[in-house]
């Protein structure tokens, strides 16, 4: 008889930590999945116009390789060079257009019909960059230009983080 009251015992026991373990208590909501995308292969005719995205906090790269281990300054090393072939890729074809017109785009609009070309058979098809960059337009310099995202960078690396348990 004692075994069986210790076996209620230890299932109510067990039964109590189960609903807790379930989450009877509020939890906080889950945050969204961010995705990386895929890049390598991949092209867009996707540019912004550069003053908005500042605006929502983005920030116009350098073009330059800033890590400083081996395994990243690889990643830098392509995900840099591919935006910095992007830009000379563009400049030649705005060189091209002033050539002929005798000025370059003025506005966005104007870059994006005549230089980009977006959904022509003869439009840029520009190298896909990561998630968390974005080709953009300068309208006051008149050239391309990368615009990385800093919050959208630091979110995948949290939820990565967090995922590996760091």
């Amino acid at each position: 008889m004692t075994r069986h009251v210790g076996l209620t015992l230890a299932s109510a026991f067990g039964l109590t930590l189960l609903a807790f373990a379930s989450g009877c208590g509020e939890e906080p909501p889950a945050k969204p999945k961010i995705k990386a995308r895929a890049t390598i292969g991949k092209y867009t005719q996707e540019v912004r116009n550069l003053k908005p995205e500042i605006a929502k906090g983005g920030q116009v790269t350098d073009g330059k390789i800033h890590s400083t281990d081996y395994l990243s300054l690889q990643a830098d090393a392509y995900r840099t060079e591919v935006g910095n072939i992007a830009k000379m890729a563009v400049k030649h074809s705005i060189d091209l257009y002033e050539a002929e017109h005798g000025e370059k785009p003025k506005t966005y609009e104007e870059f994006m019909d005549v230089i980009i070309k977006k959904g022509k058979p003869d439009g840029l098809q520009l190298p896909m960059l990561p998630y968390y960059q974005e080709y953009g337009y300068d309208p006051d310099k008149k050239e391309l230009v990368v615009i990385e995202y800093p919050a959208k960078k630091k979110a995948m690396q949290e939820q990565t983080d967090r995922l590996h348990g760091e």
